[in-house]
């Protein structure tokens, strides 16, 4: 049996869960021991955008082509993405997951249901609450007078937040990067492939060389922060 294994990493979460690319190859060879081999990788740097995964597209694609199984690595709160399981259910392949062995085509369905139904109540109760805010005369928004401090901290906060993500983004990306230049490829080249790969840049943009090698100088500072 052939396997399509399908990795990911988040900007703003893979430091939290500790799951990095190294421990999810781990999880999906050991799925595999025995069974077959893994005929094909895909690594989902993901962005803020989080329905935006052109590399899901591109393994279950692969996945459909080969008459392979797809086998994510970290299907835990993607299960709860209404449109992340709608493409899987879709796709017509095969599916298995390295972190919930009971997943298939039939709890995936339901697990759909359940995220749709929860993102509907969710929806629901917010407007409510803003409407009944509304209706007692609570002023909504930044509109208060008085709220500039308040604005400018949460500017401040904001440019911290998006720092942090880009130092992230930098840190999952460059074990790509030493992949491809490994082989003695140009600045280029490297950001040619990860182009291809679909990965994007920490602002959702394409790579170039300048891009790539901003990323690689940034290497000791990374490692000096997580030390």
């Amino acid at each position: 049996m052939h396997y399509v294994t399908y990795l990911r990493v988040s900007t703003d979460r893979q430091g939290k869960s500790g799951l990095g690319l190294d421990a999810q190859r781990k999880a999906v060879a050991d799925h595999v021991a025995g069974k077959g081999e893994i005929a094909a990788e895909y690594v989902e740097i993901e962005s803020g955008k989080k329905n935006d995964r052109p590399q899901l597209a591109r393994a279950l694609a692969e996945a459909k082509r080969i008459g392979a199984v797809l086998l994510i690595a970290k299907l835990d709160r993607l299960a709860r993405n209404v449109a992340f399981i709608a493409n899987l259910l879709e796709a017509g392949v095969e599916i298995a997951a390295a972190d919930m062995p009971e997943a298939n085509r039939f709890l995936l369905h339901v697990m759909a249901a359940v995220a749709e139904h929860e993102a509907q109540a969710i929806s629901d109760r917010t407007r409510a609450a803003l409407a009944a805010a509304k209706a007692r005369g609570v002023a909504l928004g930044w509109s208060m007078p008085g709220r500039a401090g308040e604005q400018r901290q949460a500017a401040r906060k904001g440019a911290e937040r998006n720092a942090r993500k880009a130092d992230q983004h930098a840190a999952n990306v460059l074990p790509v990067i030493r992949q491809i230049a490994a082989r003695g490829v140009s600045l280029r080249q490297i950001a040619d492939e990860l182009n291809t790969r679909g990965i994007k840049t920490a602002r959702g943009g394409l790579w170039y060389a300048a891009t790539v090698r901003n990323v690689m100088a940034r290497e000791n500072e990374i490692e000096a922060q997580a030390a």
